[in-house]
């Protein structure tokens, strides 16, 4: 149920959509140290912009492989900790399970974004979903969020269409500016 006393938000990737995301063998992952991680451009402007508008920026960012044994959680938190000091962003939810655990947070499924709206008082509907990969718009799509893709998909098949493209967050937050409800 919606109701006018709840906010709404935009929840973002985080790697390839905030900061960039490394291709060391032509597919996304994470930061390994924080000397890897670098705010994309266009992006503290777009979440200004966006935070001038009324929403939360709330981040919802799958990070499997503290469980791999690739990074510590702690470097996670780090890097989380980066991106709070130099970015407007409310919130950062984080999934450290793998695709075998079956957890409710891990997207594509919306738990992340679900707990969230619980937390901060969302409408989802009124929400936006903004991110680089098929299992964050699905996430979105399944909260019951409008979605937006970021760059190419890196060629992955979508389960289900976006709403919007956009070149990269600036655009996207273009996009949900003139879109808003």
């Amino acid at each position: 149920m919606t109701t006018d006393t709840q906010g709404r938000a935009v929840f973002l990737d985080r790697d390839g959509v905030l900061n960039n995301a490394a291709f060391p063998d032509k597919n996304p992952r994470s930061p390994r140290s924080l000397d890897e991680v670098t705010v994309l451009p266009g992006v503290a402007g777009a979440l200004r912009a966006l935070r001038a508008a009324g929403y939360r920026l709330i981040v919802a960012t799958n990070q499997p492989d503290v469980l791999r044994g690739h990074i510590s959680r702690k470097l996670v938190d780090d890097i989380n900790e980066r991106l709070l000091a130099l970015l407007p962003l409310d919130a950062i939810e984080v999934c450290f399970h793998d695709e075998d655990d079956d957890c409710d947070c891990r997207k594509p499924k919306p738990g992340m974004l679900m707990r969230a709206a619980q937390q901060h008082n969302l409408s989802l509907a009124r929400s936006y979903m903004v991110g680089d990969r098929w299992r964050d718009i699905e996430a979105g799509r399944r909260a019951g969020c409008r979605t937006v893709l970021v760059g190419s998909g890196y060629g992955e098949k979508l389960p289900h269409e976006p709403e919007a493209r956009a070149a990269d967050l600036a655009g996207a937050a273009r996009w949900i500016l003139a879109d808003q409800k």
